[in-house]
């Protein structure tokens, strides 16, 4: 891996002029008016009527509309392609997927990632406005927001359809971060990084992906797809994947969305998106060249917080640690914590967003 991607970029701003420009400047042109006349008032009126049934159909919140702050409607406006602009290097980013009850988990990766001196290539897709103006005011141009908004109570609980909807973007917002032309790690927040992943991105493979299984593998086992399991599919984990800008990995992605809509939430079926990954993975291994990454540098929570033998005997082998396996805001934390892995409590200063 090049040292380029160790490079500090000075920081600057993600906006061209245009977005910094005053609507003040236009105003002492226009003729004065008493806002009191009928006319004036009737207008507004009817404004605020087509704005109020129109808001909640386009999922934009009535705040981004009439806010006076600058700041804040700017990142409105702020564009994927602008965001992957300002944050890849050497044409790769670092991504993840937030609402606004993931932020702490937000902290806590980034903490992990600051430590490994890759905290410039990350951008947070907010998945809602909070979101994306709480990282952009304390790490500006480091957020974006691709519509539609989704509803933000519903999108953290898991096995609910609010859950299903928040996944099922993934792919999504994948693809069009590979259709510009950008490698693209994904990540889940309730991640913790302790050594960089990236030197173990070996080959020139399309697709790279974990293990969501918890039977301990050799050392040297094979980097191919697992066999179907019981279910007749793998199981592997949609929560770290990396990806290039490939005709394969485009496919994958494409696929993963047409099984998504094959197989969408039900109140008897209660499904994610990790499912539909793997069918996607196991119907069309031939139209990409994939690549298992080994167990022992990314296991899943499943094996690594239940398994204290297998634990001790690989450890300071372990890159990614996923605390999967557990349901449960508090209790991951909790979790995190035992292990001395929920590192805003020691390290806060090292987030960008601090101590959020």
């Amino acid at each position: 891996m090049s040292s380029g991607f160790l490079h500090h970029r000075p920081l600057h701003n993600p906006f061209s002029n245009q977005f910094l420009n005053s609507a003040s400047s236009s105003t002492n042109s226009k003729k004065s008016f008493s806002i009191f006349s009928p006319i004036i008032l009737f207008s507004l009126l009817s404004l605020i009527i087509v704005f109020g049934v129109l808001c909640p159909w386009v999922g934009m919140p009535q705040k981004l509309f009439f806010t006076s702050n600058p700041e804040i409607s700017k990142w409105g406006h702020y564009t994927l392609d602008q965001a992957l602009t300002f944050v890849a290097k050497n044409g790769t980013v670092i991504v993840c997927i937030v609402s606004q009850p993931y932020l702490p988990f937000l902290n806590n990766w980034l903490i992990s990632i600051s430590m490994q001196k890759r905290q410039d290539m990350v951008l947070v897709i907010a998945e809602d406005y909070p979101s994306l103006y709480k990282v952009n005011e304390l790490w500006p141009g480091h957020a974006v927001l691709i519509p539609p908004v989704l509803d933000v109570e519903a999108a953290h609980k898991f096995g609910s359809q609010g859950f299903f909807n928040f996944t099922a973007r993934r792919p999504s917002h994948l693809l069009k971060i590979l259709e510009l032309g950008y490698n693209v790690m994904y990540n889940d927040v309730d991640m913790v990084w302790l050594a960089d992943p990236f030197p173990y991105l070996q080959g020139d493979h399309d697709v790279y992906f974990t293990d969501d299984m918890t039977a301990i593998k050799p050392l040297n086992h094979s980097h191919d797809l697992p066999p179907p399991g019981k279910k007749g599919r793998p199981y592997i984990c949609s929560c770290m994947i990396f990806l290039r800008p490939t005709d394969g990995a485009k496919v994958i992605l494409k696929k993963w969305l047409e099984e998504l809509q094959n197989e969408p939430w039900s109140r008897t079926k209660k499904s994610n998106d990790q499912p539909a990954f793997n069918w996607a993975l196991m119907r069309n291994a031939k139209e990409a060249d994939l690549y298992l990454l080994p167990q022992i540098a990314f296991p899943t929570g499943g094996l690594y917080f239940k398994n204290k033998t297998w634990v001790k005997e690989t450890k300071g082998k372990h890159v990614i640690i996923h605390n999967n396996y557990i349901v449960g805001f508090e209790k991951k934390i909790k979790r995190f914590r035992d292990y001395g892995l929920w590192l805003v409590d020691d390290h806060k200063q090292e987030s960008p967003l601090g101590g959020l």
